[in-house]
């Protein structure tokens, strides 16, 4: 699991709204698409990542996770597939594009046993480009509530969303060996995160 997915697996393993989540690491699944070819039909398996995988009794959590801490940041026209570049809009077609977010959602169902109204698609996001204005942010935020699939709306969260969650559960004593959670906490002790949180 990558560093920034680590930050994202500790949040929502302390996802309280309904209960906590069991989260795993990431899990491909298989697409068929079919090719550009137009003398016959022609189709090719694809295999479309997600990065972290979080269930409990009755909801299974999909999540799409994007540091890009040192680019420009997730960009709404990526996210919501406006822009000229296929390359660039194909980083989020686990969530953006119909067709494969239709056939991940079902072969989730299929291998974890869950109906399609209990799984949910997040995004999660270290930087969000233009943050001065916080437009992408917006854009996105609302792009995500407007669409319909599974669960319902694609849910987004941000690196304040994943902070402060994180921070909550670092301010436990109980001891848990999280990479995540020990960064947290040299940070803490080194006098760096302000308010403190309580070390073990």
């Amino acid at each position: 699991m990558e560093a920034f997915e680590s930050f994202v697996a500790l949040t929502m393993e302390a996802d309280t709204d309904d209960g906590r989540l069991v989260v795993s690491e990431a899990v491909k699944f298989p697409v068929k698409r079919r090719t550009a070819k137009t003398s016959h039909v022609e189709t090719q398996t694809h295999g479309f990542e997600v990065d972290v995988v979080g269930a409990r009794r009755d909801r299974l959590v999909l999540a799409t996770v994007k540091s890009f801490f040192g680019s420009r940041g997730v960009a709404a026209e990526h996210v919501t597939r406006k822009s000229s570049s296929k390359r660039l809009n194909s980083l989020y077609a686990m969530i953006n594009d119909p067709e494969i977010r239709d056939a991940v959602v079902g072969g989730a169902s299929q291998r974890y046993g869950y109906p399609h109204e209990q799984i949910e698609l997040r995004l999660y996001v270290g930087k969000f480009a233009g943050e001065k204005t916080g437009e992408h942010e917006r854009l996105i935020r609302e792009w995500g509530a407007a669409q319909l699939v599974g669960a319902g709306a694609i849910r987004i969260f941000g690196l304040k969303d994943i902070m402060a969650t994180a921070l909550k559960v670092a301010s436990s004593k109980t001891y848990r060996d999280n990479p995540a959670l020990v960064a947290i906490k040299v940070m803490t002790a080194a006098g760096i995160l302000v308010p403190p949180i309580d070390s073990d």
